[in-house]
């Protein structure tokens, strides 16, 4: 189990009912805790559409995440 701090913005904030939120979890990847969570808050962005950043660095959905970490979860952005 690793303690993480996740970061939600937009539409993620929205299905969160916050800003952020620390969470234990038992994950390895940045999308190991996008599903987790989507479970819990039942978002249905899917993964490819979205965004992730790892401790203010973007990342991929392979990112591995550590103990302490903070994650940040954008939805897709729409707009000209």
């Amino acid at each position: 189990m690793k303690s993480l701090t996740v970061r939600y913005f937009a539409a993620f904030r929205e299905n969160a009912g916050r800003d952020e939120e620390t969470v234990q979890l038992d994950v390895l990847t940045t999308a190991d805790v996008f599903h987790a969570l989507q479970e819990r808050h039942g978002s249905a962005e899917p993964l490819g559409h979205c965004k992730v950043a790892v401790n203010d660095e973007m990342a991929n959905w392979k990112t591995p995440v550590n103990d302490g970490d903070v994650v940040l979860l954008f939805p897709p952005v729409a707009g000209g």
